[in-house]
């Protein structure tokens, strides 16, 4: 039987990702989000929902410009610090010794340490509620090549980690079930997925 819970965002689980934002050094900052995510494949756009009073928000208004990082295990620490502190009170960069990275395209800076950072233009601002969304062009997408597949170059979840947010707690990425359109390629691979688990 399921329960009848209020109205609340139960999309779960959701990016934990560490949003750069800033056009110099004297005003980079760092902003855990989870609510973020992919809206459009062509253009490529995503988007970032951010409340008015955090100190990231007026820094993206201005300049019209955010990376979205996305994190892994070694970033977990600084993804849940960030997403505690305020950018008004610490150089967050300098406190979670991360390197902010000049972006190949925006001014806002990457982060070095991250896996992959997707740069993004703003092209709307949409008031919500609690928060506003920021809607991005992705203009460009830099990927670590030490998480790359070599044979395939696509990237490898196992090596690189990321995590996920679901209920105010942080979570690893499990076991891969299957790939886009399995069900239909024949029963071999989901044979060869059940045995694996079987094994296990």
């Amino acid at each position: 039987m399921k329960q009848n819970w209020k109205p609340c965002a139960m999309v779960n689980p959701v990016p934990a990702v560490l949003m750069s934002c800033g056009d110099a050094p004297e005003n980079y900052n760092m902003l855990t989000i989870a609510w973020t995510g992919t809206i459009c494949s062509e253009p490529p756009m995503a988007y970032v929902s951010i409340r008015p009073e955090r100190h990231s928000y007026e820094i993206i208004k201005r300049t019209g410009e955010f990376v979205i990082n996305l994190t892994n295990e070694a970033l977990a620490e600084a993804t849940d610090w960030c997403g505690v502190r305020s950018g008004r009170n610490f150089d967050k960069f300098k406190e979670c010794g991360l390197t902010p990275e000049k972006s190949s395209v925006v001014m806002a800076p990457s982060i070095a340490e991250a896996p992959i950072s997707i740069e993004c233009r703003v092209t709307q601002i949409v008031p919500l509620g609690s928060h506003d969304m920021f809607i991005g062009e992705v203009v460009n997408v830099a990927v670590d090549e030490q998480y790359l597949d070599p044979e395939t170059g696509k990237l490898d979840l196992a090596k690189a980690k990321l995590i996920t947010y679901a209920h105010g707690a942080y979570y690893a990425l499990g076991e891969q079930l299957g790939t886009f359109g399995w069900t239909v390629k024949g029963s071999k691979l989901r044979k060869e997925i059940k045995h694996g688990r079987q094994k296990k």
